[in-house]
């Protein structure tokens, strides 16, 4: 049996950024293609193999201990960040102020993926998801700084709708407007209850 099920679910990419390596916030700048790479994107802060472990992971490791660098990526839905920014107030919500990677457009229930999803470009290049990305303050900051009144808002609208972390599995080259196939686990959900079940 195969691990994943192909669908006919396509998100097209509507923006790509890159965090620049010196940044001096989380904002990402906009690109038109990147290489993306086993360590993620060319020229990406939080790219790398592995990164030292941050807050989000010290129930398992002590902070700043190398660990696989699952979060090479920030992947948004456009339809999720319209939802976010109308409960907010905005008129859009700027990705360079979330430190997004990629903006797609097109798979429902985006931030909701199930972990281990595939999302395949023409090029070969294939990203998987990791898990949802919790909503943080500073993406509440780059907001404020440009939306003064509008940042507070954000940790609550985004919740669910945060989007995910993923990192590269197979290299390619990626560009504005490419569609990515979506690929989910051949698996039922997780249910201990029925682990006598299992076979």
């Amino acid at each position: 049996m195969a691990e994943h099920r192909t669908t006919d679910i396509y998100g097209t990419i509507t923006w790509l950024g890159k965090v620049p390596l010196d940044r001096p916030n989380i904002r990402s700048q906009a690109v038109d293609h990147v290489r993306a790479t086993y360590a993620g994107f060319e020229g990406d802060y939080h790219g790398g193999v592995t990164r030292a472990s941050c807050v989000r992971v010290t129930g398992r490791h002590a902070k700043g201990t190398e660990i696989r660098n699952t979060r090479q990526l920030s992947i948004l839905s456009a339809e999720e960040m319209a939802q976010v920014a109308a409960t907010m107030g905005l008129d859009v919500l700027e990705p360079e102020h979330l430190g997004a990677s990629i903006i797609l457009e097109g798979i429902p229930d985006f931030t909701h993926l199930p972990p281990a999803s595939r999302l395949q470009a023409e090029s070969g290049a294939t990203i998987v998801i990791d898990v949802e990305n919790g909503p943080c303050n500073f993406p509440a900051r780059e907001i404020e700084s440009d939306s003064p009144g509008h940042g507070k808002a954000f940790k609550s609208a985004a919740r669910g709708r945060r989007g995910v972390t993923a990192w590269i599995e197979r290299e390619g080259d990626l560009a504005v407007g490419d569609r990515l196939r979506l690929f989910v686990p051949d698996q039922r959900p997780w249910a201990p209850e029925r682990s006598d079940d299992a076979g």
